[in-house]
């Protein structure tokens, strides 16, 4: 998930606790939905209603149907990395670690189909005024394969092989989601992609 250019949209100030928790809420109703019907399930007003929020409220922190798919992403990816932190992959190359990593966020998603589906979807569709929120899923998934790799300063080579590893991991989320792939044509190109790791990484096990 490349990141995208900067706009120029303003960066917000930090949240309150209290607006925090809102969010929180309204991200939880956008997955549930989302997890209910797919992206067309997701209706602003009904997530409005869900999370306790009026609409103006709503549209102050998500613009748009599609800047809240893409937070909600972003959201999953985070709650999803503090699952693989607890159990780390056990893979002997760094490459392996990464391929196990991917395996299991996809495998995450594979179990909410019409989540992961409107996610993508928003992802797909996202224009430049999503930029900041299309970035911090980039950045997400990164810290996941960082994480995996036992790598905190990646060179710039290997920040190009990570960046089409995430190329690679989405593709196959889309083709295996509208069915054009199998799980385990996914799993082949993603552990295909993912020996670029070891090919970047002069030690195999961890730093």
């Amino acid at each position: 998930m490349p990141a995208r250019a900067s706009t120029s949209r303003p960066a917000s100030p930090p949240l309150t606790e209290r607006q925090e928790a809102r969010r929180r809420r309204i991200l939880r109703a956008s997955a549930q939905l989302a997890a209910r019907g797919g992206f067309d399930a997701v209706q602003m007003r009904e997530v409005a209603e869900c999370s306790q929020v009026a609409l103006g409220t709503l549209y102050r922190y998500f613009p748009s149907k599609v800047h809240l798919l893409v937070a909600t992403m972003q959201d999953q990816l985070e709650r999803l990395h503090g699952t693989l932190r607890k159990k780390p992959p056990a893979g002997e190359s760094a490459g392996e670690r990464v391929a196990e990593t991917l395996m299991r966020a996809f495998g995450a998603l594979q179990r909410d189909p019409h989540l992961a589906d409107a996610m993508v979807r928003a992802l797909t569709f996202a224009d430049r005024s999503v930029s900041p929120e299309v970035d911090q899923v980039s950045r997400q998934t990164t810290a996941i394969v960082l994480d995996a790799m036992g790598l905190q300063e990646p060179t710039a080579e290997q920040l190009s092989a990570i960046r089409v590893i995430e190329h690679t991991w989405l593709s196959a989320l889309i083709t295996w989601l509208s069915g054009r792939a199998s799980l385990a044509q996914a799993k082949a190109d993603i552990e295909t992609a993912c020996r670029l790791i070891d090919l970047t990484t002069p030690a195999a096990g961890r730093e």
